[in-house]
């Protein structure tokens, strides 16, 4: 590209002010090969969403997402929507010669996001770009433990463990959010932090979940409906809705290279407000990475003298640690908010080089599929399901 990279940005919730937070920040640390201007923003209420783009920077808002795709001035768009709306958006971007940023999971069924992973493989014929916004991944201290799985620090992995604890439903007067409604988020607790914990362990570990075997429970099984739902939040009303997701999902994995796997997804580990956590474990060693300790890597050295074994604590705040060059002297810290910054960064890296995108469309259908399998497997009660 010899321009400016022009972003529209379809939805304004909780995920929308942290993609406003990238797309604003990233410019500003790294070296990006091409400028960035954040156009447009896009929502349903005229009112809310330009007191949001003018509180995030957004240079005008718009309510016809639509109208916004066809744009001539519009390169990239970023769709931070609920999951039932991810696959008519993208598409009609994609087929409008817009690159694609969707946010995970990548849609609310199998079927959905076969039909984006074909409108993406169209696209990228034509050299328009798509990715799935799985922002875990880079997080340095995430990185650096794939780069040292690749390595070959822990030797072969036999085994893997996947946490994301989250307390935010414990409270059964909690409302009635669109998270919690199945025709507008796909799953409960599984599609929308399971996912990140499947994503992390392929990620990590370089390989494929191929077979789970699961178990899904619904605790609090009607809640207070919102009178008007933004993001988490809104007022509750009187009224009482059906939850028609899981609010827990404990699963086990079977690995293409071996490893076995345990997950759990809850929204109800009582004072545990984001602990994604992961463990991978090998013949020479181990690495474990907690997002509530998300500047630190803890690595094992089995080929060590016994007497020197045990985990040691690395900071990921060198220079030559993952995305680390652009920020702050070793030792200051990162936040949650930056890895926003790192995928808008990898982004606009890759579009200006005609480059490949990942996490792709392609990788977005796998993780679908893993979430389908377990809920296959949870309903039939089944010990094995294939990841199909």
């Amino acid at each position: 590209m010899t321009r400016a990279l022009r972003v529209a940005m379809i939805g304004y919730g909780f995920m929308g002010a942290a993609h406003s937070q990238g797309w604003r920040t990233a410019p500003r640390v790294f070296d990006l090969p091409v400028p960035v201007e954040m156009a447009v923003l896009v929502g349903r209420r005229a009112d809310a969403v330009a007191e949001a783009a003018e509180r995030w920077g957004w240079a005008e808002s718009a309510t016809d997402w639509r109208e916004v795709v066809a744009r001539d001035d519009i390169d990239l768009v970023d769709i931070v929507t609920p999951g039932d709306s991810h696959a008519e958006i993208a598409i009609a971007a994609l087929a409008a010669g817009k690159h694609v940023l969707c946010e995970k999971p990548l849609a609310n069924s199998v079927e959905q996001a076969e039909r984006m992973r074909t409108a993406a493989a169209e696209a990228a014929a034509r050299g328009v770009r798509s990715m799935v916004g799985f922002t875990y991944r880079r997080v340095p201290a995430a990185t650096f433990a794939r780069d040292l799985v690749a390595d070959g620090v822990v030797g072969t992995v036999r085994q893997v463990r996947a946490q994301y604890l989250q307390d935010w439903l414990v409270d059964p007067e909690a409302p009635l959010t669109w998270r919690l409604q199945k025709d507008l988020a796909g799953s409960g607790a599984l599609g929308d932090i399971g996912a990140h914990a499947i994503d992390l362990a392929q990620f990590i570990t370089g390989q494929r979940l191929t077979e789970v075997s699961g178990t899904l429970e619904t605790l609090v099984a009607e809640r207070p409906v919102l009178e008007r739902a933004s993001g988490l939040g809104g007022t509750a009303g009187s009224e009482r809705g059906a939850v028609t997701v899981d609010d827990l999902a404990l699963f086990t994995g079977r690995f293409d290279g071996g490893a076995i796997g345990s997950f759990e997804a809850t929204r109800f580990a009582t004072g545990r407000k984001n602990a994604l956590r992961i463990e991978v474990s090998g013949d020479r060693g181990a690495i474990a990475f907690d997002l509530e300790d998300l500047n630190a890597l803890q690595v094992h050295d089995a080929t060590a003298p016994a007497e020197r074994q045990g985990f040691t604590r690395v900071l990921v705040t060198e220079p030559g640690h993952p995305y680390l060059q652009g920020w702050w002297p070793a030792g200051h810290m990162l936040g949650y908010e930056h890895g926003f910054s790192h995928q808008v960064k990898d982004l606009v890296e890759a579009v200006a080089a005609d480059a490949p995108l990942h996490p792709s469309f392609d990788d977005g259908l796998q993780v679908q599929r893993v979430l389908t399998a377990i809920e296959r497997s949870a309903e039939a009660r089944s010990a094995w399901t294939p990841v199909s």
